[in-house]
C-alpha cells in the first residue's frame, strides 16, 4: 500500500478526505433522521457486526456468548452500548464543523478503547462499514449517491482519529486478531 510522507507515515486509505460544506450538510440531514430512532439502528448495526464479525464479542463479557441476533436485540447490554455508540457518533455530527471538538470526542472514545478495553482498532473499520450499510438499507430513500459518499468521508474521519488515538498512547499491536 502506498505510503504518504509526513510526520507520521500514514496509509493512503487512513487518510481522511476533506468533508465539504455541502457534504457536512448532508451527513447532518441524514443522521437527524437515524438518530430519532438511535436505539433500534444501533442494536441494528451492532448485531449485524457481531454476526458478520463474530470476534468481535471477545470484548463484551455481557454478550459475548451470545449467538442468535435475537437473543441480542432482546439484551440491555447490548442496548446500552448501542445508545453509546449512537450517541458518540451524535457528538460528532452535531459537532462536525468543530474540527477541535471532533478531534477531541474521538481521542477519547480512541484511548478509553485502547487503553481499558483493549480493543483492536480494525474493528472501528468494520464497525464503521456495517453502519453504513445499515444506515443505507434502513434508509434508502434518504441514502443517495451525493449521502453515501459524504457518509464514506465522515466513516474514513472516524477511523483515522480512532487510529490516531491508538498511536498516540503507543498501541503496538496493529492487528493480529484474526477478523
Amino acid at each position: 500500500m502506498e505510503k504518504v510522507q509526513g510526520e507520521m507515515e500514514i496509509e493512503r486509505w487512513e487518510r481522511s478526505e476533506e468533508i465539504s460544506d455541502a457534504e457536512k450538510k448532508v451527513i447532518q440531514e441524514t443522521w437527524s433522521r437515524v438518530y430519532a430512532n438511535c436505539e433500534d439502528v444501533g442494536v441494528s448495526i451492532l448485531i449485524r457486526f457481531f454476526v458478520n464479525f463474530p470476534s468481535a464479542k471477545q470484548y463484551f463479557s455481557q454478550f459475548k456468548h451470545m449467538e442468535d441476533p435475537l437473543e441480542m436485540e432482546r439484551s440491555l447490554q447490548l442496548r446500552k452500548h448501542a445508545r453509546r455508540v449512537m450517541g458518540a457518533i451524535n457528538t460528532v455530527v452535531e459537532n462536525i464543523n468543530d474540527s477541535e471538538k471532533v478531534s477531541s470526542v474521538l481521542a477519547l472514545v480512541g484511548k478509553a478503547h485502547a487503553l481499558k478495553h483493549k480493543v483492536e482498532p480494525i474493528y472501528f473499520k468494520k464497525l464503521t462499514g456495517v453502519m453504513l450499510e445499515v444506515i443505507a438499507e434502513e434508509y434508502a430513500n434518504d441514502f443517495t449517491p451525493e449521502a453515501h459518499g459524504a457518509w464514506t468521508k465522515m466513516k474514513t474521519l472516524i477511523y483515522t482519529h480512532m487510529t490516531a488515538a491508538y498511536k498516540e498512547v503507543g498501541w503496538v499491536q496493529y492487528p493480529t486478531a484474526t477478523l
